[in-house]
Formats: structure tokens, sequence, C-alpha cells
């Protein structure tokens, strides 16, 4: 029996030095590994911990990274652990398989997006209309899938993002506003697609995922079982499912605990299918 374990990175497992949280006395704060530069400057971390684990993890599963992060922007982590067979990047619209880009999947998910959405252009012209040059800071398109706004989020008035929901729900988009970053994105560009693709193409027996924001609903929905942290956009919704478990702990202490949990269900998931086939050997002998 295999395992896949699809996990979002950002605010998920990975954590800028905004998002670390660390509320606690500086001798008592845990160690860091940074896993990730740009242009020469260390930018996301985990724990030691948790990077422990995650190698683990990584040996013992089809563990996927799967992001809202471009291919470029996801390129510029190195993760504990070896190199992972596939990963989810532009939230679902690439799959890397070996570290590059799937061009029949890519097309696929292109070809979906053109028959069920408003096109993209439509949306940045809406956004680049309504966004006030006080808070805003960049304009952004991603892989030429969707599109976010960089934003000053103390001036960010405070029903712009309802009044973008509102008006991109009925041309097939969905907005979510994650940090300093509003994003519009494709109701069909979702990271659950991409990972019933991996599953299909792995015949994993279960799929476990972790995920913070509105755009990892999807994810943890379609799991096996999964888990998101206590802070973050699902957190402040207080929104959860049957099949989701919500960790106390947040910031980068939250990163620890869920790859913890995700290594411990693995582990038991594999010995369970250890067992099975030790009986049915014996049995076999019989």
């Amino acid at each position: 029996m295999s395992v896949l374990v699809a996990s979002d990175l950002d605010r998920t497992l990975i954590y800028s030095a905004a998002a670390l949280g660390l509320d606690m006395p500086d001798a008592e704060a845990p160690r860091l590994l940074c896993v990730e530069t740009h242009e020469g400057r260390p930018l996301s971390y985990m724990t030691e911990t948790a990077a422990g684990l995650l190698a683990e993890l990584v040996r013992t599963s089809v563990f996927v990274p799967t992001t809202t992060r471009t291919v470029e922007q996801y390129r510029r982590i190195r993760l504990p652990g070896p190199a992972s067979r596939f990963a989810i990047c532009a939230n679902g619209g690439q799959l890397l398989v070996n570290g590059e880009p799937d061009a029949e999947w890519h097309q696929r998910v292109r070809t979906t997006l053109g028959d069920q959405c408003a096109p993209l252009a439509e949306v940045r012209a809406h956004l680049s209309a309504t966004a006030d040059p006080a808070w805003l800071l960049k304009e952004r398109v991603a892989e030429e899938l969707f599109a976010y706004l960089v934003v000053e989020r103390e001036l960010l008035p405070q029903g712009y993002v309802k009044e973008l929901t509102q008006w991109a729900e009925p041309r097939g988009w969905t907005v979510s506003l994650q940090g300093r970053k509003i994003y519009a994105v494709p109701k069909p560009l979702t990271k659950s697609a991409a990972v019933a693709e991996i599953r299909n193409r792995t015949g994993a027996d279960e799929v476990l995922a972790a995920g913070d924001s509105l755009l990892d609903t999807d994810l943890l929905l379609a799991a096996d079982r999964a888990w998101r942290p206590g802070h973050g956009e699902l957190a402040d919704a207080g929104w959860t499912a049957p099949q989701v478990t919500v960790v106390e702990e947040t910031g980068v202490a939250a990163g620890e605990a869920i790859v913890r949990a995700l290594g411990e269900r693995s582990s038991v998931t594999w010995a369970r299918a250890r067992s099975q086939v030790i009986r049915a050997v014996s049995r076999g002998r019989d």
C-alpha cells in the first residue's frame, strides 16, 4: 500500500520571517533551517525538527509539494530529503515530473479553463481598474493562468475582497486573500485535480493532505485525511471538515506539528500494509 502526501508549502510547511510566529522568549525559540533563498537572501524556513521529519516522510511516501507558486518560484525552494518525483505548481496548472513540466497536463488545464471561465485578460482589466495605487504594490500574472495583487494590507479597504469575489463568481473565478496577496484564480484550476492525476499514475491507496488557505480547500476535501494549521485563511473562517484535523499550533510550530502528523499517519498505513502482506504470505504457505 502506497501513500501519497500532498502538502501546501507557504504558511503550511515553510515560513517567511514575518510568518514564523516566534512569540516565545528568544532562548526558547526553535533552531531554524533556511529552505529558500531569493537574490542571495534567506527567505523561508522550517524548524530543524520539521526538516528531519520531512526528510523521512519523503523517503517513505509519494511526497508531492503542492503550491500556488509558479515553477520559477518553486525552484528556489530546497526541501530536506530526496527530490520529489512529482510537484504541483500554479495551483494545479503545472505538474512537474522529475522537475520538468508535463506539457500534456498543462494543455489539458488550459483547454478546461478556456471552456469554463472568463478569459484572464478580462480579469486583469478589472483588477487594474479597481485597484487603488494608494494600497497596490504590484500586479502579477502567474504562468498566464491566474493573476494576483500584492497590497499594503493595512490600507486595503475592508470591502474590496468581498466585492471582487462577487464580481468574479459568475465569471468562473474565485478570490483568496493570503497575507499581502489577493489571488484571482479560475475555479477549475485546482490542486486536487492535479493530485488526482498523480494518484492515478502512481496507484496510491491513500491520500494525505495539508494546507492553510481557501485555495487549499478542494485539496483537503479530496484527501482521505488532511490537516490544517491554527492560523491562516481557513482558521480565520473557522473552516473544517470531517476528515480534516486542526492542529493547535500556529506559525512555524504548526508546520512541525503537521509534518509530524503526516509522517505518523503514513507510517501507520505502511505498517498495516506490511502486516497484510505478511498474513497473505503465511496463508499461502499453510
